[in-house]
């Protein structure tokens, strides 16, 4: 059994690092790893991800983040990324991370993801020079996200994502904003690879559980879904459970 510890859209800020940080203590008592599901910051500055390092320094399980849209408002997601991993903080932009925990590996394979909507009202590439770029950023995504997840070889595997690959967890959020929530392009490249659990937030107002049409649970972990500092789901090959 692996035990993960998920959240997303911490928006880290100086008024609540502290009880983030004092919440998070207990995450090695609960979870053998912690993901971060992106908007770990507000503005994207190298100086709030400084505070996302203070809220984890006393986390001794490995933590794995992707980055969100807040993280590359300000441009400097190089830098925010320097800093997370300067605290030993993985961070994924299309590649993989593999763990070694007690209950068996972990693979995770993290993106941030982007936007594009889902099957019946979703954008194409077609038109514009800027439409297509929207939709071709979306397509070379999901591409990434379907080969590193089918190179992973591990007993567990996870697609770590900042924006939704379903409707499922948008539920709640104006229908009018679902294509700049997410993709089916996300799920279909989950599909296609296998995974045993997806993990994204950036919907505030959705809801926690979805699934892919190929099955695969999906968690919306947005911090104002779980209303938690985190939640812990418990895998086993082919098996997902919330705890």
């Amino acid at each position: 059994m692996i035990r993960i510890a998920a959240v997303g859209d911490i928006h880290l800020g100086p008024d609540n690092v502290e009880p983030l940080a004092s919440s998070l203590r207990s995450v090695d008592d609960d979870a053998d790893v912690l993901l971060l599901a992106g908007d770990l910051t507000r503005h994207g500055t190298r100086e709030e991800a400084d505070l996302v390092c203070r809220a984890v320094a006393d986390v001794q399980v490995p933590v794995v983040a992707v980055l969100g849209n807040h993280d590359h408002h300000s441009d400097e997601a190089d830098a925010v990324t320097r800093s997370l991993s300067s605290a030993g903080i993985t961070v994924l932009e299309g590649e993989t991370a593999v763990l070694d925990l007690p209950g068996g590996t972990l693979g995770v394979a993290g993106t941030k993801g982007f936007g594009g909507g889902f099957a019946g009202a979703c954008a194409s590439e077609f038109g514009e020079p800027e439409m297509k770029a929207f939709v071709r950023h979306t397509v070379d995504i999901a591409d990434q996200l379907c080969r590193r997840l089918a190179e992973l070889d591990t007993d567990v595997r996870v697609a770590l994502l900042h924006y939704s690959p379903v409707e499922d967890t948008l539920r709640g959020e104006r229908l009018e904003i679902f294509p700049f929530l997410g993709s089916y392009l996300l799920a279909e490249a989950i599909d296609r690879a296998g995974a045993d659990l997806a993990l994204h937030g950036h919907a505030h107002a959705g809801v926690e559980h979805g699934v892919t049409p190929g099955g695969t649970r999906v968690r919306n972990v947005a911090m104002p879904v779980i209303r938690s500092s985190y939640r812990v789901y418990e895998l086993e090959p082919a098996v997902t459970a919330t705890r």
